[in-house]
Parts: structure tokens; C-alpha cells; sequence
């Protein structure tokens, strides 16, 4: 799939200084949240807002148009260099990225949530602030929660059957997730059980199908994250749950 297939459907929307990609089925609902501001704002100011946290809050509304349940995020960096580059983004940003890799992973059979709208702001001519609004996945829980003492074992058992699905589909399809964690990774009730849903794609990079490096790389990123949760939190961890 190329960008511009990976774009179509999708609408560029002006409000003030702000310029949104859409999906057409969501036109109505941007303009207005950003009738109210940056789409950030809208979500926060929103009745039914409901908090996530991540590495900022995010926040799940139901869109005022469609009614469609969503999550509202503002793009931050992180690293060691959060603290001087914040929120800001050079342009082409991480939120367009995120689209293209999320159709193409779609397309390859990968549980990822669809990016519904973005929208960037300039700040200072060159750089951009930038929200993103994808689709709510219910009931989801993600995979940390599985690892706290006291979730059944049969449960836990599940949810970390369904993770090795998602990172052996990620492998298979050469997408390198630099991010790859326990809190990225969402369990959702599907069909008698459970699947997983990969988040946060902005810096996944795809390359060869099922190479080395790839497979290497998110599973030892998860099993970092992983150990870390069993070590500064004392979550419940096997390193056989990740032999892939």
C-alpha cells in the first residue's frame, strides 16, 4: 500500500491555524472539536471524559457528531531529550506516520485502532503541536494490568497468549516497534476469548518480513519492559511467556 492509498478516505480541514487530517466519516465530529480549540482541549473539556494514562493523559470521549467512543492523545516526545523537545514536532509530523503505518498494518492483518482524525498546530513557524484521535478499543485492558498479583492465572495465561500472536504478526510483517511495552500492547475480548492490539505506532518502522533485527528487537523491548514491571512494581512475570 502506498502513503497516498494509505490516505485515501481521509480529508485535510483548516480551522484558524490548525490543520486536521479526517476521515470523511468524521468531518462533522472535528470541526466540532475544533470549534472548541485544539482537539486536546475539546477531549479534556468533554462530560464523559474518561482519563488514560500513558506518558501524558489521554482521554476517552465519545465523538459529538457520530457518537463513536474515541481517544484523544497529545503527541510527546520521550527519552532523555523530553524535557528540552516537550511537545514539539518538525514537521512532516509523527501523527501523519502513524497513518500511513496503521492502514499498512491493517492492511497486513495487525489489530492496530484506526486513526480517526489529527491535527497539527504551528508553534514558532517551524515546529507543530499535534493531537490524534483513534478508535476506542471496549473493554480493552492492557497487558500490564495482567501481571498484577491477584489477576487468575488462567487470565494472565491468555492475555500472554494473545501478546505472542501480536508480536509474532508485528515480526511477520517486518514492523520494528520502538515503543513495544506492556502498556501498549491492549487485551480485548474478541469472539470466546481474548486478542491483542498494538498502540501508539508512531515509531514503528517497517522493513523486511520476519527479519532478525525485527524479531530481536520487539521482543527484547517487550521483555524489558516487562522485567520492569516485575522489578520496580513487583507485577508477576516468566521470561517463558516470551519465547517466540
Amino acid at each position: 500500500m502506498t502513503a497516498a492509498g494509505a490516505t485515501a478516505g481521509y480529508r485535510r480541514l483548516t480551522a484558524g491555524k490548525r490543520v486536521a487530517v479526517v476521515r470523511e466519516a468524521h468531518v462533522a465530529d472535528a470541526k466540532a472539536l475544533l470549534d472548541k480549540g485544539s482537539l486536546y482541549d475539546a477531549a479534556v473539556a468533554s462530560a464523559d471524559a474518561r482519563p488514560l494514562q500513558g506518558r501524558g493523559i489521554a482521554y476517552a470521549i465519545e465523538l459529538p457528531v457520530t457518537r463513536i467512543r474515541a481517544v484523544v492523545r497529545h503527541n510527546r516526545h520521550g527519552g532523555l531529550l523530553a524535557p528540552l523537545t516537550r511537545d514539539l514536532f518538525l514537521p512532516p509530523t509523527r501523527a501523519a506516520h502513524e497513518l500511513v503505518v496503521t492502514r499498512r498494518l491493517q492492511a497486513a492483518g495487525v489489530r492496530v485502532p484506526d486513526v480517526l482524525m489529527f491535527a497539527a498546530e504551528p508553534v514558532l513557524n517551524f515546529w507543530r503541536r499535534v493531537d490524534v484521535v483513534t478508535l476506542e478499543i471496549r473493554d480493552g485492558r492492557d497487558l500490564s494490568t495482567y501481571m498484577l498479583p491477584g489477576e487468575p492465572p488462567d487470565s494472565r495465561a491468555l492475555a500472554w497468549e494473545a501478546a505472542r500472536e501480536l508480536v509474532r504478526a508485528l515480526n511477520d510483517v517486518g514492523a520494528r516497534h520502538h515503543d513495544l511495552n506492556v502498556k501498549n500492547i491492549l487485551i480485548a475480548p474478541s469472539g470466546d476469548g481474548v486478542a491483542a492490539w498494538v498502540l501508539d505506532v508512531d515509531r514503528v518502522e517497517l522493513g523486511r518480513p520476519n527479519a532478525r533485527g525485527v524479531r530481536v528487537g520487539n521482543v527484547g523491548r517487550l521483555r524489558r519492559s516487562a522485567r520492569k514491571w516485575r522489578d520496580e512494581r513487583g507485577a508477576e512475570f516468566d521470561e517463558a511467556e516470551l519465547a517466540i
